[in-house]
């Protein structure tokens, strides 16, 4: 048939080359569905797997910068869409204690430097991360409304009931241990005093009128108008009030973590920390 001359042989032969060509071409047409179809599924394994793998920063930060640090992370998280940040506050002490104990904390930020210090020689922090970012200062307070009206931290035995953070794990309360054991007035108002679990606390005691005076850092005297400050302590009666961030040793997010931190120290994050009253370090 091959050899044939007549039309219908030359036909025949012109089809099956022509049904040939179709077969090939179908079978290429179906390896390339395959291998797209194979390329589209492990897209979406990829993506499934980038997504549950979606970076998660965890910050732990002095109670006394809640105010600042909430407006500051709303501008953090336009700038960084794709990172989830979760942030707790409470005292620089409770919060030592909780890294101590291997709580899942990326980002700390202290309101004393020496517990950032006790952390670095325990090698719970990389120091290569660790700045200090702030400045603040301590202040006598007492209720707006208040008759009493001392006229500075040498009144305070006269002052009634008096609060201040307990100088054990409350930064501000170490500090206000500080200036009164320099002003050699701790003994006389020792038995007046209650102690907070933070500035924050404190501060609500005074607001409200439920103690006579006390003593927070001015960043938070200024929240309210329920307070008024009597006056700020000498700076030579108590250590320097620095507050300082570095990222946790064995975080999974050092990368991030270090990004936030020099984030804190941009112009735009130390203008909202100044529009709360806090200072700069140098």
């Amino acid at each position: 048939m091959i050899q044939s001359n007549r039309k219908d042989g030359v036909y025949m032969i012109s089809t099956g080359q022509h049904l040939k060509r179709n077969r090939t071409r179908i079978r290429e047409w179906i390896i390339a569905e395959i291998f797209g179809l194979i390329s589209l599924l492990l897209l979406g394994i990829i993506w499934l797997f980038e997504k549950d793998k979606q970076r998660e920063l965890l910050i732990a930060a002095a109670a006394s910068m809640k105010p600042a640090m909430e407006e500051l992370l709303e501008e953090y998280r336009k700038k960084q869409p794709d990172i989830t940040i979760q942030i707790t506050y409470a005292s620089s002490g409770t919060l030592e204690q909780q890294i101590r104990q291997g709580a899942p904390i990326d980002v700390f930020i202290s309101a004393a430097v020496e517990i950032m210090d006790s952390l670095s020689k325990d090698k719970l922090i990389i120091d290569k991360s660790k700045v200090d970012i702030l400045k603040n200062q301590l202040v006598l307070i007492e209720p707006a409304n208040s008759k009493s009206k001392p006229q500075g931290f040498d009144d305070l035995p006269k002052a009634g009931i008096i609060s201040m953070g307990d100088p054990n794990s409350v930064p501000a309360g170490k500090y206000a241990y500080e200036v009164c054991t320099s002003l050699g007035i701790w003994d006389e108002m020792e038995k007046f005093i209650i102690y907070g679990k933070d500035v924050t606390e404190v501060l609500t005691w005074v607001a409200s009128g439920n103690v006579d005076a006390g003593m927070v850092y001015s960043t938070d005297a200024s929240l309210t108008d329920k307070v008024r400050i009597v006056a700020y302590a000498p700076e030579e009666s108590h250590s320097k009030i620095i507050y300082c961030a570095a990222v946790i040793n064995g975080s999974k997010e050092e990368k991030a973590g270090i990004e936030f931190i020099n984030y804190l120290l941009s112009q735009k994050a130390q203008e909202i920390f100044f529009k709360y009253g806090f200072l700069p370090v140098k």
